[in-house]
């Protein structure tokens, strides 16, 4: 008996050596395979196209202002730091207004948006590898300015008079209205959303690039609330894995 125990010990040692051994590998495989935003342990850039872990990362911004901004400056991205603000259980600390100029356009900054950090990092991600390229391969054009319905609204979800409250209490979220392009031609979320062909295909198109930036999405598939808009968050629960995209 105890040699069969000690047989059964070494061969649980080398199977525990062999996983180790094969974990290690493919590890290597991945550092040696995979962009850095493919991977958990880099920093974020928001240069960069998005990878597997860049909405995790984005959503992880939320937990420190001072860097999520160090990120803008470095991507050459304009803004203006906004003051604290707190209202019972509304408000934020990290809220900035994008602005116009600097090294890499934002179709936001015209309008003026100002919404927590964190959003305005991934809405920057957003236009470049989603929203500008799906109106280039559609439309053959750009996209001039995002409408939006603003940020920061201090509400519950759905505005009742009880329940969870809305990431828009903190300016972690926006919903987008519609998109203008160079030309002038107006697409929008209520009116296209059925509309034409290619109107269905870039509104569709851009939806599913947030997806993977922002830790919740909303449009006109998932109730009627939602109609007239894409709604955008970056509730810091995204960073931890849980996600919606509808």
């Amino acid at each position: 008996m105890p040699r069969r125990r000690s047989a059964l010990g070494r061969a649980l040692r080398r199977a525990t050596l062999l996983t180790l051994a094969l974990l290690a590998a493919f590890a290597l495989y991945l550092v040696g395979r995979s962009r850095p935003q493919d991977l958990p342990w880099t920093a974020l850039d928001l240069g960069e196209r998005p990878g597997l872990f860049t909405g995790r990362k984005l959503a992880a911004l939320g937990t420190d202002g001072p860097y999520c901004r160090a990120l803008l400056d470095r991507a050459g991205i304009r803004y203006t730091a906004l003051p604290a603000r707190s209202a019972g259980q509304c408000g934020y600390d990290d809220g900035i207004r994008l602005t116009a100029g600097g090294p890499r356009r934002i179709a936001f900054a015209p309008v003026g948006l100002g919404t927590a950090c964190p959003v305005a990092a991934a809405l920057a991600m957003w236009e470049w590898n989603s929203v500008q390229p799906a109106a280039i391969a559609v439309y053959g054009r750009p996209v001039a300015t995002i409408d939006h319905f603003g940020s920061y609204a201090c509400r519950r979800i759905y505005g009742r008079d009880s329940g969870s409250w809305s990431e828009h209490a903190t300016a972690d979220a926006i919903d987008i209205a519609g998109f203008r392009l160079a030309d002038g031609t107006r697409i929008s979320v209520a009116r296209d959303w059925t509309g034409d062909a290619k109107a269905r295909r870039f509104l569709r198109s851009v939806r599913d690039g947030a997806c993977g930036l922002f830790a919740t999405v909303l449009s006109p598939d998932y109730n009627a609330a939602h109609r007239d808009h894409l709604h955008l968050d970056q509730a810091a629960r995204g960073a931890t894995g849980w996600r919606a995209c509808r």
